[in-house]
């Protein structure tokens, strides 16, 4: 088993959440895993991207090379089209579809989802309104990898683990949005694919 993973988004969204749980998820799977991550700015809004790569057997390097991930998991539409170029021909992209909008020329919405409909496998969902529907737009994230979670080859009962392991702290309502977020996403994604 080997899957290689780009993780974008902008700070602030939740992306090192993202990673967080799936390196969880893996090692608790008994998986390698090597990771390195990128953060543009360290205030909110700067982009955020890592290369994350699980093995069952030995992984030589933490980077992932142009045209070799499996998947993308985007938190915002126009950071998952940066990284298209490492994206395997048959790999998935998962995006959410709601923009972050910091820049004064951001990029004409309805032209970026045209774009993310010319990639084979993709799921593009409004993980925002979903969250924002269960309770909490800060879940928004675990939406996204719920929706990618059918892709993961990592059983789900571990990804769960993982939410509980990584929020436990901040209490019990805390997990439950999160989980209620990740199911809701899986569903969209199950459904939709």
């Amino acid at each position: 088993m080997k899957i290689d993973i780009i993780l974008a988004g902008v700070g602030g969204q939740g992306i090192l959440s993202i990673a967080a749980t799936i390196g969880y998820a893996a090692v608790e799977a008994g998986l390698n895993l090597k990771q390195a991550e990128v953060h543009g700015m360290s205030q909110r809004g700067g982009d955020v991207q890592s290369h994350m790569r699980l093995s069952d057997q030995e992984i030589a390097s933490d980077l992932i090379p142009k045209g070799k991930a499996d998947m993308i998991i985007s938190v915002e539409p126009m950071e998952s089209l940066r990284y298209l170029p490492y994206l395997s021909k048959d790999g998935w992209l998962i995006t959410n579809t709601k923009p972050f909008i910091n820049i004064d020329n951001y990029p004409d919405e309805e032209a970026l989802k045209k774009e993310v409909r010319k990639v084979k496998h993709h799921i593009a969902l409004d993980a925002d309104a979903i969250a924002t529907e269960l309770g909490s737009v800060k879940s928004a994230n675990m939406v996204i990898l719920g929706a990618a979670s059918p892709f993961l080859d990592i059983s789900y009962d571990k990804l769960e683990n993982a939410i509980h392991t990584l929020f436990g702290r901040k209490g019990e309502e805390v997990v439950n949005l999160n989980l209620e977020a990740l199911r809701a996403g899986r569903k969209f994604s199950l459904e939709n694919q």
